[in-house]
């Protein structure tokens, strides 16, 4: 399904600055898996969500997705297969527009537009239905501007656009860190409803090493550029926080010191 082969990306290459962001990333993803990612500040994991997505080309190696090569594809051709979300619930979304136009905006995703924001009346009982299903009443606020709503509210409704037309691949980059816990929650038990009802193969970054090891089917750790463990089946469902931390210091030759992966 996603498939990476070598990818190597070097930052601010012959200068004091020089910074080697990922070293040789090897990485096959089934249809259907949902793969969270931790690792510490500077472990390249953004970095990974931006060379998948085309925010930057990589030095070396290739990325394919459902057998479409990706590698030197532009960023505004990758969105027609691949879904984001962020931690700021500001991010994604056009502030002044209504929820229904964000949403007009993402269901034309892949299509040929016009001049034109335009919402069909078809479109809007099918919008009124996927957002009841988030259970925060927005069916009814499809006029209301995205920049009045709060921030749970806000990344819900992100959520629901960027698998509103099913992506082949959902990239979620600690699209929770920046709410409260009880709304963290709702939204992580949305995107786990969404995930599972759409079969969408999906890559998560979590600061949380428990949330890591209790959502989806199969947990990478990445330190300095490189993915050092990749956990998986029985191995993973009798892993425990202290364990993975422990293997981390073995793969890594150094301690975890990040208090916020330690959370539970």
């Amino acid at each position: 399904m996603l498939q990476l082969n070598n990818i190597t990306k070097t930052f601010n290459i012959g200068t004091l600055n020089e910074k080697k962001a990922l070293t040789k990333i090897n990485l096959k993803l089934e249809k259907g898996d949902f793969v969270t990612i931790i690792g510490g500040n500077g472990a390249g994991k953004s970095t990974l969500f931006n060379s998948i997505a085309g925010t930057f080309l990589c030095d070396a190696g290739k990325i394919e997705l459902d057998e479409i090569n990706l590698t030197f594809m532009p960023e505004y051709k990758r969105a027609k297969y691949i879904g984001r979300l962020f931690q700021d619930p500001m991010r994604s979304t056009a502030p002044s527009m209504t929820i229904e136009e964000n949403l007009a905006l993402c269901y034309q995703r892949g299509t040929r537009r016009g001049f034109g924001i335009g919402v069909k009346k078809s479109d809007i009982s099918f919008f009124k239905e996927r957002l009841s299903e988030l259970g925060l009443g927005l069916e009814d606020r499809l006029k209301t501007k995205m920049g009045l709503l709060s921030g749970g509210q806000r990344q819900a409704v992100t959520l629901l656009m960027a698998t509103i037309v099913t992506p082949k691949l959902l990239l979620l980059d600690e699209h929770t860190a920046a709410l409260d816990p009880a709304t963290a929650d709702k939204v992580l038990d949305m995107t786990r409803q969404i995930v599972a009802k759409d079969n969408i193969t999906t890559m998560m970054i979590t600061h949380n090493i428990q949330s890591a090891l209790e959502l989806g089917n199969r947990t990478i750790m990445m330190d300095d550029g490189q993915i050092i463990l990749d956990i998986k089946g029985e191995e993973r469902d009798h892993i425990t926080v202290d364990k993975l931390v422990q293997m981390f210091s073995q793969k890594s030759g150094k301690k975890l010191d990040n208090d916020r992966m330690l959370l539970v």
